[in-house]
């Protein structure tokens, strides 16, 4: 038998998660739909300024290139002296809006999958696969990416850093290193 304060804590916990998302503002919502397509989500659920880290952070991706409102997103989650490590891009919210809707142009079907994603203090870090960023081939593999993101007290994205390699495929598993690498592991990248 199930004691009632059991069934009354169960309850009461599932009415608070129902109205919080009835509640949540709609990036919060658009968040919390894009997390629960990642694979992993690495958060204190007591760190609010983390959880909303995470939350704009994922509403950034899914805004910048799965919706092509890149111009949009980088407004709205960087800050406009947001600080660019990545050598193909230039310093600067606008920049970055404008090379993924550049990117969009070129390559309509380009997106992106969040695998996982891990927020610690003011740091944001995202296991990534960028498929179609630059080519239009219906087999992509796409560009396998960690992306980090240092976040101010708002939730901006003040300065960025990545690590970015070309995903394989089972004739070529290291297309970055030379063509015909066999795979050592039978282990995925992602």
């Amino acid at each position: 038998m199930i004691p009632n304060t059991t069934i009354r804590g169960v309850l009461s916990a599932a009415i608070f998660a129902v109205s919080a998302a009835m509640l949540a503002p709609p990036q919060a919502a658009q968040a919390q739909s894009v997390r629960a397509k990642a694979g992993i989500v690495l958060v204190d659920p007591h760190d609010g300024p983390a959880v909303r880290n995470i939350d704009n952070v994922l509403t950034l991706y899914q805004m910048m290139i799965n919706e092509n409102k890149a111009v949009q997103g980088t407004a709205k989650f960087l800050t406009p002296g947001y600080v660019q490590h990545n050598p193909l891009i230039a310093d600067g919210s606008a920049a970055l809006g404008k090379y993924f809707a550049g990117v969009k142009a070129a390559h309509p079907s380009a997106h992106v999958v969040v695998h996982r994603i891990i927020a610690v203090g003011d740091y944001v870090f995202a296991h990534v696969n960028f498929v179609n960023l630059l080519t239009d081939d219906a087999n992509d593999t796409g560009v396998a990416g960690v992306d980090i993101y240092k976040m101010n007290a708002e939730g901006k994205a003040v300065e960025h850093w990545d690590v970015l390699e070309l995903v394989g495929d089972p004739k070529n598993s290291a297309p970055w290193a030379g063509p015909n690498i066999p795979r050592a592991n039978p282990n995925g990248m992602f």
